[in-house]
C-alpha cells in the first residue's frame, strides 16, 4: 500500500483530535519516495506552511483545510491512480502541486472527466500553458522559459561551448524545446545532444560519447537522483565542466545528494531568492517558517509556499461552500492577486500565471546564491 501523508490542524482549544476534521479536502500525488522525494517534501512543506496559519487563525470562511497527499513513487501510471482515489474516494474539491509533466499528463483526463481544478502544478511544462487547459492553473513559470533563458545567461557570461543532456520523456523535450530557442536567439548550436533513459538511467555510454565535445557547461534536464547520477559519472571521467540544471531540482535536499559536487552548479529559478526578504512572500514564509522551528526555507519551499496562497484564496473566493465548480470560477477570476510582491494574473484564455526567471549558483556552503 502506497504511503498516505495526512494533516490535519486544530482550530479551537475546544477541538480534540479525535473529532477535530477538516472540512475543504484538498489532494496531492506526488514521488514522496523515489528519485524527487527531497524536492517533493520540501514543496509539501512550504504549502503546508501557509495551510496551518490559515487553519490556525480559523481557516477559510470558518472551515479547515485539509491536504491529503498520496506517494505515486514518480510514476505516472500511479499518480493517476491516485488523482482517481483523490477524486472518488476523498471527494477533494481541487488537486494541488502535482508533481512530474509526464504524471501530470496522466492526470489531465480524470480532470475533464470531474470537472477538478488542478493548482499549481509542481511542473513547467508547456503543454500545461499552451494551448490553454481548462482545469489547470499553473503558478510557477514554463520550463521552456527557463531553459531558454538560462541558456542566453550562459553564453552571456562566455560559455559558448555548451552540451545539452535530458532526459527522454515529455519532461525532458519540453525542457529541451527552450533549451534550443536560446540557442537559435544566439545563432549557436550545443556541442553535443544526448539523451538519457528516465527509468534506468546510464551515463557511461554518454560521457565516453561526449568527451571530445570539451563542454564547458554541461545543462542536465532531469529530475533528483538522475542529475545527481549524471554529475557524478562526467566528474569521475575527469570533467572539469560548469554544470546547470532546471529549478525542478531546487531544493536543499537535492544538493546534499549531490555532495562534493554541488559547488558551482547553475540552477534556474522561478521565485525570488529565498533570502530576499524585501519580496512579502519570502518574509512571510520565512517568519512562519521560523516561527513553527522549520529552519531556512529553500527554493522548493518557496514555490509550495506560493501555490498555497493562491489554492486558499480560490478557495476563499469560492464561498462557504466549496466545490470543484466554484473554485474554478474563483480562479478564472483571479486578478491583480498579490501573493506578495508577485502578481497572478488568470482568466479563461490565460492559466499560466508567473512568468518569473533567475539563475542560482551553489556556494560552497550548499546554498543557492543570486
Amino acid at each position: 500500500m502506497k504511503k498516505c501523508y495526512r494533516w490535519c490542524v486544530l482550530l479551537t482549544a475546544l477541538c480534540v483530535a479525535s473529532a477535530c476534521t477538516a472540512q475543504i479536502r484538498v489532494g496531492q500525488t506526488a514521488g514522496f519516495s523515489g528519485t524527487v522525494s527531497a524536492t517533493v517534501k520540501e514543496a509539501t512543506a512550504g504549502a503546508k506552511l501557509y495551510i496551518d496559519d490559515v487553519n490556525a487563525k480559523g481557516g477559510v470562511n470558518g472551515q479547515t483545510i485539509e491536504l491529503i497527499s498520496l506517494d505515486d513513487q514518480f510514476e505516472p501510471d500511479q499518480a493517476a491512480a491516485n488523482a482517481r482515489k483523490l477524486i472518488e474516494e476523498h471527494k477533494v474539491v481541487a488537486l494541488f502541486l502535482t508533481r512530474g509533466t509526464p504524471h501530470n499528463l496522466a492526470i489531465l483526463p480524470l480532470l475533464e472527466q470531474y470537472g477538478v481544478p488542478l493548482v499549481g502544478p509542481s511542473t513547467g511544462a508547456m503543454v500545461l500553458h499552451e494551448p490553454v487547459l481548462k482545469h489547470v492553473f499553473n503558478v510557477r513559470a514554463p520550463y521552456q522559459r527557463e531553459a531558454e533563458k538560462g541558456i542566453a545567461q550562459l553564453l552571456a557570461m562566455g560559455y559558448s561551448r555548451i552540451g545539452l543532456v535530458y532526459v527522454d520523456d515529455s519532461f525532458g523535450t519540453d525542457g529541451l524545446a527552450g533549451a534550443l530557442k536560446g540557442f537559435e536567439a544566439a545563432k549557436l548550436a550545443p556541442v553535443f545532444q544526448e539523451k538519457f533513459d528516465r527509468k534506468k538511467p546510464d551515463f557511461g555510454p554518454i560521457v565516453a560519447r561526449t568527451l571530445p565535445a570539451h563542454a564547458q557547461t554541461i545543462f542536465i534536464l532531469g529530475s533528483g537522483q538522475a542529475v545527481v547520477d549524471g554529475i557524478a559519472a562526467f566528474r569521475a571521467a575527469g570533467v572539469q565542466a560548469q554544470f546547470a540544471t532546471l529549478s525542478n531540482n531546487a531544493s536543499s535536499g537535492f544538493i546534499k545528494l549531490l555532495g562534493a559536487n554541488a559547488q558551482g552548479l547553475i540552477v534556474t529559478q522561478v521565485f525570488p531568492s529565498e533570502r530576499a526578504s524585501s519580496y512579502p512572500l519570502v518574509a512571510q514564509a520565512q517568519a512562519l517558517s521560523t516561527a513553527k522551528g522549520t529552519g531556512e526555507i529553500s527554493p522548493a519551499m518557496l514555490e509550495g509556499f506560493a501555490s498555497a496562497k493562491v489554492l486558499v484564496e480560490a478557495i476563499r473566493r469560492a464561498g462557504k461552500k466549496p466545490s470543484p465548480s466554484k473554485i474554478q470560477a474563483a480562479l478564472e477570476g483571479l486578478q491583480n492577486f498579490d501573493i506578495g510582491g508577485l502578481v497572478i494574473n488568470y482568466s479563461k484564455q490565460n492559466h499560466t500565471g508567473l512568468v518569473f526567471s533567475d539563475l542560482s549558483v551553489v556556494t560552497a556552503n550548499g546554498k543557492f546564491k543570486r
